[in-house]
């Protein structure tokens, strides 16, 4: 049998016990309440990490020219959201990314005995591989429109906008009848690429287009005596990561 005293000692420590038990229970409430108020943010920003993978095309192909192979892109980057209305579903979105593209295509890039660029069109069968490639640095901007709210992160998009891009390397290569060639950083390509983009999709998943407004080379890269105007399209798919 317990002793009195020893009875309310034990009484005690229980009330206290329990007593402790709902300060820590109602704090973790309060704890949980604070973070969901946090939470809803009706000055929420869609800041956002992008990644994006594309299959790389060329427009404006000079005759008897064409792709082969699969011509890749990979794309990452991050875009700073900034809306532009109460409802907060409009916003004007600026970014920083890299970009790196293969192009697989049959247009050998050589060059003569003085050093300079030349141009021909491959037979198909005369090579094994044969590609140009470019790494960038980009500056996306996008006009917003989404059907998100403070409280939802599914939502619709469709973004639009114009891409600027610096090339701070491009590689050509070819594996042939003619043996191995390799260039980097030749002087016919555009260091400055731009053109217009196009993201619409539901949560992380988006279609992407991309169509270059100015061409791949420079003015100085001429096949048969006439300018190469071939520019990148891209399409594919982006991923939206807040």
């Amino acid at each position: 049998m317990l002793s009195f005293k020893r009875k309310i000692i034990i009484t005690i420590l229980m009330k206290y016990a329990i007593i402790i038990h709902m300060f820590l229970l109602s704090g973790t409430l309060c704890f949980a309440q604070e973070i969901e108020e946090k939470e809803v943010d009706s000055l929420y920003k869609e800041d956002q990490f992008y990644a994006g993978i594309t299959y790389n095309l060329i427009g404006k192909l000079p005759n008897n020219l064409s792709q082969s192979g699969f011509s890749l892109g990979f794309h990452l980057g991050f875009i700073k959201d900034i809306p532009i209305n109460k409802q907060r579903d409009i916003a004007i979105g600026i970014g920083l990314g890299y970009s790196a593209n293969s192009f697989n295509q049959n247009l050998l890039i050589n060059k003569d005995g003085s050093g300079n660029l030349t141009y021909e069109i491959l037979d198909k069968n005369s090579f094994i591989k044969n590609k140009f490639s470019n790494h960038l640095i980009e500056l996306p901007i996008e006009f917003r429109w989404r059907t998100s709210t403070p409280t939802d992160y599914n939502f619709w998009r469709i973004y639009m906008g114009f891409k600027l891009g610096y090339v701070f390397t491009n590689t050509t290569k070819y594996k042939g009848d003619l043996g191995t060639i390799k260039y980097n950083n030749n002087k016919d390509f555009n260091n400055l690429q731009y053109g217009l983009t196009l993201s619409a999709g539901y949560n992380t998943w988006n279609l992407y287009l991309y169509y270059g407004l100015n061409p791949i080379f420079s003015k100085e890269a001429q096949l048969n005596g006439r300018r190469i105007e071939m520019n990148a399209i891209k399409v594919g798919l982006m991923f939206y990561i807040l």
